[in-house]
């Protein structure tokens, strides 16, 4: 790998410190996957977390987000589709399904193709709590993006939301 030139660093604030903004890790080379997939593995990661360490008591957890989230966007499913989608153990998406009927997110209903079969899909509680949700954690990272970032990486920034979620879809 070929070594990267130094960017230069933002100038510094009045008191003579650095300013969060000026605190960056150089991006890694294009051209290494290895390198970038690190790199976006951490990143990812850190925002990741530092949502769910600001979550409100009475939120919805990350599981139950995502099995939400993938009934609004892919439709009615079994539990067991879920767990395939989401990659966790039948028995995992089971107490999750649980908790969200327990508070009538979700609802329970026989296939009507094959009566066997158990199909989980969203109540108009569980799209109304999926869109506060939304509507909350956007709030949030829009203040960030407005107080701590420039025009230009807030375009860099939406360039590369699609990119992010296609990468989400295809792990």
């Amino acid at each position: 790998m070929t070594q990267q030139p130094a960017l230069p660093d933002r100038p510094d604030d009045s008191d003579g410190t650095e300013s969060a903004r000026s605190v960056r890790h150089s991006p890694p080379e294009p051209a290494d996957p290895y390198d970038l997939g690190g790199a976006l593995y951490d990143a990812i990661g850190l925002v990741a977390r530092r949502l769910r360490h600001s979550r409100v008591p009475g939120e919805l957890s990350l599981p139950e987000r995502s099995a939400l989230s993938r009934l609004a966007g892919a439709g009615p499913a079994s539990a067991a589709e879920l767990a395939r989608a989401e990659q966790v153990t039948a028995q995992a998406m089971g107490t999750v399904v649980n908790g969200l009927e327990t508070r009538g997110f979700v609802e329970r209903r026989p296939d009507p193709h094959d009566g066997r079969r158990i199909i989980v899909s969203l109540t108009e509680a569980g799209e109304g709590v999926l869109r506060r949700k939304r509507e909350a954690r956007g709030r949030q990272l829009a203040t960030v993006l407005t107080e701590r970032f420039t025009p230009a990486e807030l375009q860099t920034l939406a360039a590369a939301a699609p990119l992010l979620e296609r990468l989400g879809e295809n792990l």
